[in-house]
């Protein structure tokens, strides 16, 4: 079953459990696949796309959080914290940072990044192997430490 069909499974389970902020999350990622659909650069939504989509949507959700906290507004920050939950059921399990961390450096070896001046070399390569399984904040920092 692809994204596509499990958002719209999950949909009709959200409408009949009347769950609300499922409901709303899980149309915010259809729109999402609606809007890809329509763009008309791609005619299929593979398994790429779906965690770029995904994963666009998580980091929305977890700037908004960090805004909210900051501004006093832990209702707001709340509201996105439970779709952030919801999202990330769609989204592959996340490494923790230690195995990104573990991860960076294998590849550091492999490649042979040793100071920062590698930063540009090492960087694209991790967040390319790890795609879909950490954010781009955590990869970062996990290749500044090994570069240290």
């Amino acid at each position: 079953m692809n994204l596509k069909e499990k958002i719209n499974n999950d949909l009709k389970d959200a409408m009949k459990a009347g769950d609300k902020i499922r409901l709303q999350t899980i149309r915010s990622i259809r729109a999402l696949i609606i809007e890809f659909e329509k763009s008309g650069l791609k005619k299929v939504l593979d398994q790429e796309e779906e965690i770029k989509l995904l994963s666009s949507a998580a980091k929305k959700r977890k700037e908004s959080i960090e805004e909210f906290s900051k501004a006093g507004r832990e209702d707001l920050a709340s509201n996105e914290e439970a779709e952030l939950k919801i999202i990330m059921t769609y989204l592959p399990a996340q490494l923790s940072e230690e195995e990104v961390e573990s991860r960076v450096k294998q590849l550091a070896e492999e490649i042979g990044a040793k100071s920062s001046a590698d930063f540009a070399k090492l960087m694209p390569a991790a967040i390319k192997q790890l795609k879909g399984l950490a954010d781009g904040k955590t990869v970062k920092q996990a290749v500044e430490k090994i570069l240290r």
